[in-house]
């Protein structure tokens, strides 16, 4: 399950295994999927991510 950050009244998608954010929670789940199968970034994933700040 992907972590939900919100700041702003908006809302983040974070892939627990790479820190990686993304406004859409499709997204951070594809990203999660991978790197759990995956010792690398997907390139058609990651373009999708938006910077994450704590």
């Amino acid at each position: 399950m992907v972590k939900e950050l919100k700041k702003n009244d908006k809302t983040l998608y974070v892939c627990e295994e790479c820190g990686f954010g993304y406004e859409e929670k499709e997204w951070a789940e594809k990203c999660q999927r991978w790197c759990q199968r995956h010792p690398s970034c997907n390139l058609e994933i990651i373009q999708h991510g938006a910077p994450v700040e704590e």
